[in-house]
């Protein structure tokens, strides 16, 4: 029977590629174990879920108080796509339509003879404030004070107190109540 002589270099090449070739198989077997492993783990957890149940009772908050208060959630700033209006609203309140007319009764001369107060006839949902603007801006007069009052017809009056360097007979010459 013939046995294989081989030299002393080829016994040497032989261990060299024997030993090249021993850490790729390993490198080969080192993924293949770690999967192994988290396939085991993962097996393990499906096992103990099986066995105990998913759905098991969880604690129940412990209540201190009878009141239930709403849980505050986030709440976003608005954030318009396009402007709902084309325009902003215009003043409805201008000073043409807060003082609609001057009264001319045998009082209100008596007021502007007396007290050098003017009277008007002036819308409803004016204020002092606006009532004073309007006849600033009107008759170019300054205005000291102003008593308003809603008389039963449902109309606002308002008694325009001239100060003393503006003389309220003048200024009811000029608007032509007199």
């Amino acid at each position: 029977m013939g046995a294989v002589v081989r030299t002393h270099k080829e016994i040497k090449m032989a261990k060299k590629t024997a030993t090249k070739a021993a850490p790729k198989e390993e490198a080969k077997k080192a993924p293949a174990k770690a999967e192994a492993k988290k396939a085991v783990a993962k097996a393990t957890t499906a096992a103990k879920a099986v066995k105990k149940g998913v759905n098991q009772k969880s604690s129940k908050k412990i209540r201190t108080s009878v009141h239930f208060h709403r849980p505050k959630t986030l709440s976003l700033q608005r954030n318009p796509k396009y402007t709902r209006r084309a325009l902003p609203g215009r003043n409805k309140l201008d000073k043409y339509a807060v003082v609609k007319h001057p009264l001319c009764t045998e009082s209100a001369m008596k007021q502007i003879e007396d007290n050098n107060t003017l009277t008007f006839i002036v819308d409803l949902r004016a204020s002092k404030r606006h009532i004073k603007d309007a006849v600033k801006a009107l008759y170019e007069v300054d205005v000291v004070k102003i008593n308003t009052l809603i008389r039963p017809d449902g109309k606002k009056k308002a008694y325009v107190r001239l100060s003393p360097d503006h003389e309220a007979l003048e200024v009811a010459n000029t608007i032509g109540i007199i």
